[in-house]
């Protein structure tokens, strides 16, 4: 058995959420730094309703002074068999 990573995306939009205002960045400088129209997208990700594409989530990183994984929320819940 292998326990896979699986993405909280609750906890992983919290995380967002936190890192942008520890960041001292607002929800409308990351919508100017992505080119959004509005600013829906990044509320989702704060919800955990989506997570950012991975091109987004390499740039969110680079806003936020971050790695990839100081904003993925992971679980190890799902475990799966392997045949040899």
């Amino acid at each position: 058995m292998v326990n896979l990573p699986v993405i909280d995306m609750v906890k992983t939009g919290q995380n967002i959420g936190k890192l942008r205002k520890q960041a001292g960045l607002s929800v409308r400088d990351l919508q100017d730094v992505f080119g959004f129209a509005t600013p829906q997208a990044i509320y989702k990700w704060q919800q955990g309703a989506a997570l950012p594409t991975i091109d987004n989530l390499v740039v969110l990183a680079a806003v936020l002074q971050v790695r990839l994984d100081d904003i993925l929320v992971t679980d190890t819940a799902v475990q799966i068999q392997i045949s040899a």
